[in-house]
């Protein structure tokens, strides 16, 4: 039997079977259809059965679907390393492919730690955001904080958790900077850990405080990449040392991720030493399916200008919103392509799944957060019905 993610298997209700989908629309065995108003936990960011994306799977599956990038290599990963390459900010050139976020943030973190060790450097502690969010890999973990998720760690070893202040990231440098090998975040918006969102003076700061320092900084951007924040990528605003990029690269049609290190970072491997080399090498590292997806969506985003779009989603947002209040809701916050209402006792959220279920709109809140990232294909009726339903509950 099928054993489902953060579920009491016990006592969960039984999932919806998903038959078809298509453009923002979900269809379900009993002939309901729904909006996806997350997007499948945010991947999938031009809908369901796009002609172009599937398009690309097909062509590529008729040469060849996967071969491994040891000793190998093919026209596809190629081409996408080369796009990003392009197409990222600054020195953002190397790209180091892999099979999921969780297992790219591992990656980044790995080439955080091996970058002193090659250099000679003992720093082994990383700076981390406190209810931040990594992934479900016992390093991600470790380095995440949230109790939901990673209740492994009685406690934490070699990580330091901050809020997003400046005074305390300041604090933290002053104490603790000889001992750090790198600072993650998740910038501007932390997903998992309750869709919290800061400012981007906090990330200027940071940047600064690494270089310094010499702390490498680490961007986390598999939610937050491709317009969800409102911006391409937080990388655009603030240059990070290494980027990981996820969820969203492939459009949400095949697991795949990427970390992308600046030159600083790839030349503390390179060179005549076999041990200077990073040593990983997950299997499906640059599937081809998986790369031809991903040129097919950057082409999208960049051809039919999504930013625009997400422009348009925010409006939207914030029109439908600006007159909400609950006495349940503490706080409403809308951000890119994201709006969540915190509500202070997550116990008034129960039943919300069913209840938007049977108004044609999927959702999945969690703890005490009800949100939407919905597909920035949406049409505006679509994207208000999403909005109703949600103030609708309270």
């Amino acid at each position: 039997m099928i054993w489902y993610p953060y579920e009491q298997m016990k006592t969960m209700k039984p999932p919806y079977e998903i038959v078809d989908a298509e453009g923002v629309y979900l269809y379900t065995k009993e002939g309901d259809k729904m909006i996806d108003s997350i997007s499948s936990w945010w991947s999938v960011i031009h809908g369901y059965k796009h002609p172009v994306l599937t398009k690309a799977i097909k062509e590529q599956a008729d040469v060849f679907s996967h071969v491994m990038l040891g000793g190998l290599t093919h026209k596809a990963v190629q081409k996408l390393s080369d796009k990003l390459a392009s197409w990222l900010p600054g020195d953002l050139d190397y790209c180091f492919f892999s099979d999921s976020g969780s297992v790219a943030v591992e990656v980044a973190l790995k080439m955080a730690l091996q970058f002193n060790v090659n250099r000679k450097d003992g720093r082994k502690t990383v700076l981390s955001l406190t209810h931040s969010y990594h992934g479900d890999t016992f390093k991600t973990m470790e380095v995440g904080d949230d109790e939901d998720y990673h209740f492994a760690f009685e406690s934490k070893q070699g990580v330091i958790h901050i809020p997003t202040e400046i005074p305390a990231l300041e604090e933290a440098f002053e104490k603790h900077h000889h001992e750090l090998n790198c600072f993650i975040v998740e910038p501007l918006l932390q997903g998992a850990g309750g869709m919290r969102m800061y400012d981007l003076a906090f990330l200027k700061r940071a940047r600064q405080l690494c270089d310094r320092y010499d702390v490498l900084l680490i961007f986390d951007e598999v939610a937050t990449g491709f317009g969800r924040t409102g911006y391409r990528f937080v990388a655009d605003e603030v240059l990070p040392d290494i980027l990981v990029l996820g969820k969203a690269l492939t459009g949400g049609y095949i697991g795949h991720a990427v970390t992308v290190a600046g030159e600083k970072v790839y030349r503390g491997f390179y060179g005549d030493d076999p041990s200077l080399a990073l040593m990983h090498g997950p299997t499906f590292m640059g599937n081809a399916l998986a790369c031809s997806a991903a040129l097919a969506s950057i082409e999208l985003f960049e051809g039919q200008d999504y930013m625009a779009k997400i422009r348009r989603i925010t409006e939207i947002m914030r029109r439908e919103m600006a007159d909400f209040s609950s006495p349940k809701v503490k706080e409403v916050r809308i951000m890119g392509g994201c709006v969540c209402l915190e509500v202070y006792d997550g116990a008034s959220l129960a039943g919300y799944q069913e209840f938007a279920g049977k108004q044609g709109v999927f959702a999945r809140p969690f703890l005490k957060y009800l949100y939407a990232m919905p597909p920035y294909v949406i049409a505006e009726e679509e994207l208000v019905k999403v909005l109703s339903v949600m103030k609708a509950w309270f």
